[in-house]
């Protein structure tokens, strides 16, 4: 079996390079995409509809209980943590900041490295804090694939730096290439994983 899923998280800078990986994508994609990106928590759901309109893929705001569909991506809302449960329904939380920051990146990837083990690809991109950096470290533990945006190519170099400092990432790679990776890992070899391990 190959990878089940794509968590990617970002922050400042994050609208810019959420849009130039995600508007490579075809519209059959066949993994569904979860992304946590710092926002304003008074924010309307505009950051969904721009890149909806730019990209082949659909992306909306993620909802309570539905399930992560192939060539889907997922928004956290503003204000709320984005989860994955064991059966790979989404859950969405109002518990407490973490990093300072509802969505959190280490709380989306936390949980959907539980959720999906080796079969998850985890993202961290441009950001200026460290949130993402114990959940890219759990998505390793857990013998899935971590790509990590390389920092001189980040508008803020914080987080991919923290994330590179956390664990032995697989990929650190620049903006501009990570959606081809991605094509190329999920329609190549997405069942072999030996050479990551």
């Amino acid at each position: 079996m190959g990878y089940r899923a794509i968590v990617i998280g970002s922050s400042t800078g994050g609208m810019e390079a959420l849009r130039i990986i995600l508007e490579v994508l075809p519209k059959d994609f066949p993994v569904p995409i979860l992304v946590a990106q710092h926002i304003s928590s008074h924010s309307d759901n505009y950051l969904a509809k721009f890149l909806d309109n730019v990209c082949k893929v659909s992306v909306k705001e993620a909802e309570e209980k539905e399930k992560a569909s192939p060539g889907q991506v997922y928004l956290a809302p503003p204000n709320y943590h984005l989860l994955v449960e064991q059966d790979g329904l989404i859950s969405l939380s109002v518990e407490a900041r973490v990093s300072y920051a509802r969505p959190s990146i280490d709380v989306l990837f936390e949980s959907a490295a539980e959720a999906y083990n080796r079969d998850l690809i985890g993202i961290v991109l441009t950001g200026a804090n460290s949130d993402g950096s114990r959940g890219l470290k759990k998505i390793k533990e857990c013998h899935g694939l971590t790509i990590v945006q390389d920092p001189n190519t980040a508008l803020a170099e914080a987080m991919p730096r923290a994330a590179i400092g956390a664990t032995k990432v697989d990929y650190i790679t620049p903006l501009t290439e990570i959606g081809q990776l991605l094509n190329k890992i999920i329609k190549g070899k997405s069942g072999d994983k030996s050479g990551y391990e």
